[in-house]
């Protein structure tokens, strides 16, 4: 039985939930709490990384979504969500990694820089300027990859279609507006996807999580400094 460990928020945790869905595989959810939970020593003994999600399938867990993404469709190849022609499958490859290194930092930049107008313009002009990219290269088809829906819909749609929510209107975008509204009409689409209610709560609770982690983060580098250190000692005492 697979499981996933997740948060209905994380932009990590749902292109796999969607990719789960959409392969019609059965799956069990453990949601975890972003305010402490992925810090716990019985996460972190699934995932030293203390990040989401993290797919069990029966001995083998596996982090990194990327990395879950590309487990699922080796291993369940039906329905194909990577195409197999050179040229298509870059495309979709694109659209992954834009998505991933650029705009899911943009959509993060227009939620946590309210206070800071240079920061929430820099923000926005960098989801602008992938919205564009991904304008081109959609075109008039129904997907990236023509009439297959693939994995450059379930990541890039994670964060499309909630831009509007963050006042970027898909307006001046008329291909990926059609396309996004066409996602959100799908049964795995409405599972994962949050209402406007939600998503306000979801951005407050991210801008204190911002603060959480960073008190975190200097808690465990503080314990991985200690960690080293007594690896040290005891090469050094070998």
């Amino acid at each position: 039985m697979l499981t996933l460990y997740y948060n209905r928020f994380s932009l990590y945790s749902r292109p796999v939930w969607l990719a789960l869905l959409e392969k019609n595989l059965s799956f069990d959810l453990v949601s975890l709490k972003l305010n402490g939970d992925q810090f716990e020593e019985e996460f972190l003994a699934i995932n030293p990384f203390s990040r989401i999600p993290v797919l069990i399938d029966d001995d083998l867990q596996i982090v990194e979504s990327l990395a879950i993404l590309d487990y699922l469709e080796a291993k369940y190849p039906t329905p194909a969500l990577l195409p197999t022609q050179a040229k298509v499958l870059a495309k979709v490859r694109m659209v992954q990694s834009i998505a991933i290194n650029e705009l899911l930092p943009a959509v993060v930049g227009l939620i946590i820089h309210l206070k800071n107008p240079s920061e929430l313009e820099y923000a926005r002009q960098r989801a602008m300027n992938v919205l564009s990219f991904f304008e081109d290269l959609l075109e008039d088809k129904p997907y990236f990859a023509g009439e297959q829906f693939t994995i450059a819909e379930i990541v890039a749609g994670t964060l499309v279609p909630d831009l509007p929510k963050l006042g970027i209107s898909l307006g001046s975008y008329p291909h990926l507006d059609r396309w996004s509204q066409h996602l959100l009409s799908r049964e795995s689409w409405q599972t994962t996807q949050t209402n406007l209610e939600e998503f306000d709560n979801f951005q407050r609770h991210l801008r204190i999580l911002v603060r959480i982690w960073q008190k975190r983060r200097r808690q465990r580098t503080a314990i991985f400094a200690q960690r080293n250190l007594q690896q040290k000692s005891s090469y050094l005492t070998e």
